[in-house]
């Protein structure tokens, strides 16, 4: 695996795996200017494949189809990511192809999609989970774009129009830090050639540095949302923490996985299911941004169950905080972490992203392994200490219930 720089300076991530038929790239545009807007990078990231000034989206999928092409895009909060799949002997008509959606994607077919998310949006907060995930998070992150869920989304999106979606694509183009991977069989010469040949026009501005000072969560907050058909409450408690450039980074996987996030293993399953028979589904979770981060646990259980499952988080939350976790719980978490994350370079495609996600980052692209050293150097007093010092006031708990529930 190395980095080489095509003309342009856009960096390029190379990983041969020989004999391997097809091969995976990946492109990342970093997002630097959040929007304004909630869901307009939302809109922005489905049109890209609407087709382009040489092709029809009509014309753009059969070609695809007919050279067994895979290509799409990802938009997350902080990149938007296009990633292809392709055999060997067909990447120069998968480059020529994605050069023509990166360059000239036409946006076409504008208000039919908004109409169509707006649809999907309306559909998805039918559900109980996500309706009382959306407010948990509009709150965490409030004056983030992070904090731009479905809700917003809906509030916003009818005032987005076709102009700011194409003058928001033209400033990633011309402004957005640019990442490319490759992994699979190929020679290294002749692609470093192809790629300055259908992407060394793009620009490559630097990276601004990373600024984590904003939009602090100050004071507890507390949001009920009244579902009166509700056969389940749905809870989640959260905090703000430290996102994957802290140096608890590691340790703050551990947390989670010792919390909540190894399945059966896990403390909050073992004692607030297995135990205690409160619900099914009880987790952890640990989601990272650019330039926030947040650690929450959740339970879906019956509605009379409310106070005695806050009881049950903040009863595991005091163990972790006041009783070191034993060398044996602590080995097995980071078997379990280190084990799952092999899971994300079994293919080129989840090599490549997984190299370009952390170059886009500015970690550099082998932080996985400085990351995997890292987590089997996390102790016991590493755990105590994030734990009293990260999961306290102020916090975010969502609770949706039938109303006679709501009063805890």
């Amino acid at each position: 695996m190395k980095k080489i720089y095509l003309e342009n300076k856009i960096p390029v991530i190379f990983k041969e795996n020989k004999n391997t038929p097809r091969l995976a790239l990946c492109l990342y545009l970093k997002i630097e200017d959040q929007e304004k807007k909630a869901g307009l990078y939302s809109i922005l990231n489905r049109l890209l494949l609407q087709g382009t000034s040489n092709r029809s989206a009509e014309d753009l999928a059969r070609e695809l189809d007919e050279n067994a092409i895979e290509c799409y895009s990802e938009m997350k909060h902080d990149f938007i990511r296009f990633k292809v799949l392709c055999l060997n002997e067909d990447i120069e008509k998968a480059l020529e192809i994605l050069e023509d959606i990166v360059k000239n994607s036409t946006m076409e077919d504008f208000s039919k999609e908004v109409e169509k998310m707006k649809g999907e949006i309306e559909a998805e907060l039918d559900s109980p989970k996500s309706k009382a995930a959306d407010a948990f998070y509009k709150t965490l992150f409030d004056g983030l774009a992070y904090g731009h869920t479905y809700t917003k989304t809906l509030e916003a999106v009818g005032n987005i129009t076709k102009e700011e979606i194409q003058t928001a694509y033209k400033n990633l183009l011309e402004k957005s830090p640019k990442v490319i991977s490759l992994v699979g069989d190929f020679d290294e010469a002749d692609m470093i050639s192809k790629l300055n040949k259908y992407f060394g026009t793009l620009t490559n501005p630097p990276k601004e540095a990373n600024d984590d000072d904003c939009a602090q969560l100050t004071d507890n907050k507390t949001v009920t949302v009244e579902k009166s058909d509700a056969s389940q409450a749905q809870i989640f408690q959260g905090w703000r923490v430290p996102t994957i450039f802290d140096k608890d980074y590691p340790v703050l996987l551990l947390l989670n996985t010792i919390l909540g996030s190894s399945g059966l293993s896990s403390r909050l399953f073992v004692e607030l299911r297995d135990k205690k028979g409160l619900a099914y589904v009880v987790r952890s979770s640990y989601e990272v941004y650019d330039k926030a981060a947040a650690f929450s646990v959740y339970i879906a259980t019956e509605p009379k169950n409310i106070k005695t499952s806050l009881d049950g988080f903040a009863f595991e939350i005091n163990r972790i905080k006041t009783t070191p976790v034993d060398e044996t719980e602590l080995e097995n978490a980071k078997n379990n972490l280190i084990g799952k994350r092999q899971f994300f370079t079994e293919t080129n495609l989840q090599q490549s992203s997984l190299y370009s996600f952390y170059e886009d980052k500015g970690l550099g692209y082998d932080f996985e392994e400085k990351l995997i050293a890292a987590v089997k150097n996390v102790s016991s007093k590493d755990i105590q200490r994030a734990a009293n010092e990260y999961l306290k006031d102020p916090h975010v708990l969502t609770v949706l219930a039938p109303g006679e529930y709501l009063e805890f």
